[in-house]
Order: C-alpha cells, then structure tokens, then sequence
C-alpha cells in the first residue's frame, strides 16, 4: 500500500512545478471567489427557511437534478474548503432526509476530500520527501504505518478543521486508498448527527421558530465521537504496548 504511495509521490513530483500547482491554484481560487462574491449571505439559515417550500417543490418535480446539485456543489465545497460544510449537511437532512441525505453529504464529502488530497500531495510531494528533516521524517514514517487509525481518529473527533485533515495525510505519505477508506468510515456519525438535525428544520420552519443548532455541541453527541475517535487507535496504543513487551524479553 506504501509503495504504491510511494510510486504515486515519485511520478507528482517529476511532473512539471505548473501541472503540479495548477489543480491548487484552482481551488483556492475558488476559495477566494466564493468570499469575493459574498457567497456566505446566500448559504444559512435565514436562506434556507425563506426558500424552504420552493425548494422542497422544486426537489418533488426534479429529484434527480436536486441530487445531482447537491452533489456537485458539495464535492467542490469540500475540495475548495469553504466554510459551508456544516449548512450544505443540514441542508441536505432538510432535502432529502436523514438517510439519503446523510448518505449523499458521506459520498460527495468522500470525493471532495480526496480532490484535495490529491492535489496537496502532487503539489508538495517532492518537498516533503526530500526537504524534510530527520525528525519529521520518523514522524511522517509513523504516520505511513498507522495512517488507517490515525485518519479514522481525525474524522471522528469533532475538533479538527476538515481542511487539516484532508491536507496532512496527503503530505504525511498517506496512500489514496487507505485515505479513502478511513474518511468515508470516520464522517459517517457526525454527518448523520448533522443530517437528523437538519431533517428536523422544516417542523421547527413551520412553527416560526429558530433552530436551536447548539444541541450538536452537547456532550451527549460529542463525548460517543470523541470516544470512538480514542478507540480507532487502540490498534496503535497496542502495537507500541505489545512491542514494548517484546522488546524487554529479547533484552531479558
């Protein structure tokens, strides 16, 4: 699985430096163009409330395009990591439900995350194989062997940027595949949290009410996540414990 990384790395970084930037450069241009073009004002709460029954009517008449839009704008949110991630996850509970909804957001946010992924490491590959120093070279050698657990631990844990994510595995020397893998395994609770919260709007809309966004900060949907986010590394805590042991009988 490393040596495929590996091949991948070594095949970026020959490539020409604009090729190598060029799909970077792209998305953060997209990143500075949604704030240039004030795209915040139309991507909250009050946008969703106010548009709720048109868009619900336009959903019934064209699900197929609904989901196809939803899954486009998703996909280029998450590589282009703009801040909108959060509302896009509600917004789909609203449309389409907790399940489909939860289901679509784990897909897009997949292939989103995996775009950038990709494109960090084209574009910094031969930097962090060759420039690094000898320390976080045994880090990023750590990272290679557990990057499964570690990912998957990143994902759990509601506390990391999504951004961060997507990025230090690629520079860490995390394979495609293993990246793939983990990320859509480690958003699945907390995209299905945000995504039951979400289904829930159209009640609270009715009503007149405001939504009352803070229960997915409570403890009693952190604390199980944070929880899983520590069990996805026991396999590391006991590689280190077991080898430890080994280690102490060969010297005995």
């Amino acid at each position: 699985m490393n040596d495929a990384a590996d091949t991948n790395t070594d095949t970026a970084s020959k490539a020409p430096a604009w090729k190598r930037y060029l799909p970077l450069a792209v998305l953060a241009a997209a990143f500075i163009a949604f704030f240039a073009a004030g795209g915040g004002k139309y991507i909250n709460l009050e946008a969703l409330a106010e548009n709720r029954t048109a868009l619900a009517d336009w959903t019934a008449v064209n699900p197929l395009k609904a989901s196809a839009a939803y899954f486009l704008v998703y996909i280029v949110s998450t590589a282009a990591s703009l801040p909108i991630g959060t509302m896009l996850t509600l917004a789909g509970g609203f449309v389409f439900g907790t399940f489909i909804g939860g289901s679509m957001t784990v897909i897009s946010a997949t292939i989103g995350a995996t775009i950038l992924f990709l494109a960090a490491r084209n574009a910094f590959a031969d930097f962090f194989r060759d420039k690094v120093g000898e320390a976080l070279n045994k880090m990023r050698k750590g990272f290679e062997e557990n990057a499964f657990s570690y990912i998957l631990a990143l994902r759990l844990a509601p506390v990391f940027p999504f951004f961060m994510v997507n990025v230090t595995p690629a520079l860490a020397g995390a394979s495609l595949k293993t990246f793939i893998v983990a990320t859509a395994l480690g958003i699945i609770p907390g995209t299905f949290v945000y995504a039951s919260v979400g289904a829930g709007l159209g009640a609270v809309f009715a009503k007149g009410g405001t939504p009352n966004l803070h229960v997915i900060f409570e403890w009693e949907v952190i604390l199980p996540l944070v929880l899983l986010a520590l069990l996805s590394l026991a396999p590391i805590l006991y590689k280190k414990f077991t080898g430890k042991r080994l280690d102490k009988a060969a010297k005995q």
